[in-house]
């Protein structure tokens, strides 16, 4: 693959170049460029496969540069050394990104992948996505699923509970069909526990939005949702789940 490489420092540019040279042979950086402007009219240039791109430059934001040049054919591995809402918004929308200094396993699994997909239908719509969770307010988030043939995009407040079984796991939402797919849960846990969903139990997380009642039985604690779904409550998450009532 033909890359470029856009960063605003020149010296974390040059070591990220370096970077990719040693560890990946089928990348080729055919240029660089240091901001949004420059961004632009080096892609345009060169057409490049892959762009590997910094999120804060002076001029703007790599989001402002991929706004400028939409629709394109070329794919998008970010770069950031900010670890805030804007890598919340990537992991939502399953965007890849790399934390700087840059780490030779995670660049490689990040060119791998890009390398892999298919498709710019597929790349557009995970792009709308991010775009969106950067404009709209951090309780009202949008979460990219892949089930085993298609691409969904989610609100995150029509999520009921997810449901694990294995290496998969099944959302319930409010008025939609179920969605499989192949994440583990706990993947989903560490995304979705900051707008009020639990783990109530190793194969269930519960959005507490929709939590209905709590049955006490000798059989097993269980969660009533909104929607009459019956969730388990292990015993140990119990107390936990009981303090948690009480503050909502």
């Amino acid at each position: 693959m033909r890359a470029v490489v856009i960063d605003d420092i020149e010296a974390i540019r040059k070591k990220n170049i370096g970077i990719i040279r040693a560890h990946c042979a089928n990348v080729v950086i055919v240029g660089e460029a240091d901001s949004v402007a420059s961004g632009i009219g080096l892609i345009d240039k060169l057409s490049p496969d892959l762009v590997f791109l910094d999120v804060e430059m002076p001029d703007g934001t790599g989001f402002d540069l991929l706004q400028k040049m939409r629709p394109f054919d070329f794919k998008v591995i970010f770069i950031t050394g900010y670890e805030d809402f804007a890598i919340r918004a990537f992991r939502f929308s399953a965007i890849d990104y790399l934390l700087k200094p840059l780490q030779a396993d995670e660049l490689v699994e990040a060119v791998q992948k890009a390398q892999d997909s298919i498709g710019n239908d597929l790349v557009e719509l995970k792009l709308n996505n991010l775009f969106a969770n950067l404009e709209r307010p951090k309780n009202l988030q949008k979460l990219v699923l892949k089930t085993a043939d298609r691409i969904y995009s989610v609100n995150i407040q029509d999520i009921v509970h997810c449901e694990s079984d294995k290496n998969y796991t099944t959302f319930h939402f409010v008025n939609a069909p179920q969605l499989v797919v192949s994440t583990n849960l706990k993947e989903y846990e560490t995304m979705l526990v900051p707008f009020q969903f639990f783990r109530t139990h190793q194969s269930h997380l519960i959005n507490m939005a929709y939590f209905d009642h709590f049955v006490k039985a000798e059989g097993g604690n269980r969660i009533v949702m909104k929607n009459a779904h019956v969730v388990p409550l292990s015993v140990r998450k119990k107390e936990e789940f009981l303090i948690l009532l009480e503050n909502l």
